[in-house]
């Protein structure tokens, strides 16, 4: 390993409690390391704007800077155990290549505001894809929606309740999705702050161009207090998770959905043969491990967040804990998306059995039909509810699927589900 950036003369560094130190950290400042390499660049031309560095300084650091992100992307430069950590890698690079301008490039930062900025600009990039992925699995949906309807059952208590269709359970997660993707917009309102230039969380005695790095790396807004911006670490990171979970959240109900309507007992869903595997000692067996696998992911991400949450028990300033939420939202955040990234094709090839949904009516399934119908005519609700109730097994009488539906009137429902006002707010959020 290189010498650490807070190695001091006459201490010798004992390897077993430098490799508990590191841990993981250098590993995982493989996913952030283009970020960090950023707003190092950013931060030099900071450092220009006040006169720390020269402007011949500044262009060299730069060009090396760019030059190292290409080396990392090609694989000519590996981020491995020879550093402590990402920031140490990208100053030891600076200072073979560059010597004593390589050595200023740490003025007026700490690791602390290095590593917060760096995934900060990753937690925006991801909540960028959530957005996208909820868009498109709710465009997905409406989609489907819009198409010829098929009666379905409706549940409730996982008992056969009231006619429902394929188009009412298309506009639901619909209307969930979109739901989710503004909620990942207005997280990304809440992290777009720019840390960077607040060092170890107290500021530092130079005038550092702070406004110009927040420009620069495309934040919204400066992250004003140096102590806040500490204090907001953990903090951001639960937001974005709490945002993916979110949206896992439907999934998980839609996959349960799925995973149910796939069963013999069932037999309502036929998945594409992609999302399904074999067993490994039952030849007849087809199984729908995707499905269950999204109904699960959930719990990682719900894991990640609460990781982050118990390490946040801490007084304010920077403590060493946090080094363990890397960690946790490198594995959150990517098992969230990549789960979420696979429900669109899913939700687009997916096909339905209209006959066994059709078969799975049963007549008492319009009794809530006829309440309403009577209630409608001046029965009292209550008197109406209990003469259906007591005829509930003819209720069907005379009735189908299609006049159910079409009669259901208020809006969302069967014959209102204004997939047009969904679909407006979901080119909304286009925009």
């Amino acid at each position: 390993m290189t010498q650490p950036l807070w190695q001091k003369s006459g201490i010798q560094i004992d390897a077993k409690i430098m490799q508990f130190l590191a841990g993981d950290d250098v590993l995982l400042d493989r996913e952030f390391f283009l970020h960090d390499v950023t707003a190092s660049k950013a931060h030099v031309e900071g450092l220009a704007n006040i006169g720390v560095v020269s402007a011949d300084e500044a262009a060299a650091l730069k060009r090396e800077l760019d030059a190292l992100a290409d080396d990392f992307r090609s694989g000519a430069f590996v981020l491995d155990e020879r550093y402590e950590d990402g920031h140490s890698a990208i100053e030891a690079r600076l200072t073979e290549r560059l010597g004593d301008a390589g050595r200023r490039v740490h003025t007026g930062r700490s690791r602390n505001d290095q590593i917060l900025v760096a995934t900060r600009l990753w937690l925006k990039d991801k909540l960028a894809a959530l957005e996208a992925h909820c868009c498109a699995i709710a465009g997905v949906c409406l989609d489907r929606a819009a198409q010829p309807s098929v009666p379905m059952p409706g549940y409730t208590h996982l008992q056969r309740a009231v006619v429902s269709s394929t188009a009412m359970w298309f506009a639901g997660f619909a209307e969930g999705f979109i739901d989710s993707a503004l909620r990942a917009r207005q997280t990304m309102t809440l992290i777009d702050a720019n840390p960077l230039g607040t060092a170890a969380g107290y500021g530092v005695n130079m005038k550092l161009d702070r406004e110009h790095t927040t420009k620069a790396l495309g934040f919204a807004r400066m992250q004003v207090s140096p102590i806040y911006a500490q204090l907001s670490r953990g903090k951001f990171e639960m937001a974005v998770l709490e945002a993916i979970g979110g949206a896992l959240l439907d999934l998980r109900r839609m996959a349960w959905d799925l995973s149910l309507f796939t069963t013999a007992e069932f037999n309502f869903v036929k998945l594409p043969p992609e999302y399904t595997t074999g067993s490994s000692i039952m030849p007849n067996k087809r199984n729908p491990d995707v499905i269950e696998l999204l109904r699960a992911s959930y719990a990682s991400v719900a894991a990640a967040r609460t990781e982050i949450e118990q390490l946040l028990s801490l007084p304010s300033g920077y403590q060493r804990d946090l080094q363990f939420s890397k960690g946790s939202i490198f594995h959150g955040v990517r098992h969230g998306l990549m789960a979420l990234e696979l429900v669109p094709d899913l939700l687009a090839r997916f096909e339905w059995n209209e006959a066994a949904m059709r078969a799975a009516i049963e007549p008492a399934m319009y009794a809530t039909d006829v309440a309403m119908e009577q209630a409608a005519a001046g029965v009292p609700f209550r008197d109406a509810y209990r003469a259906a109730a007591e005829t509930a097994a003819s209720a069907g009488q005379g009735r189908t699927p299609e006049s159910s539906l079409a009669a259901r009137v208020s809006p969302g429902a069967g014959n209102d589900l204004r997939l047009d006002e969904l679909r407006a707010r979901l080119d909304q959020l286009d925009r």
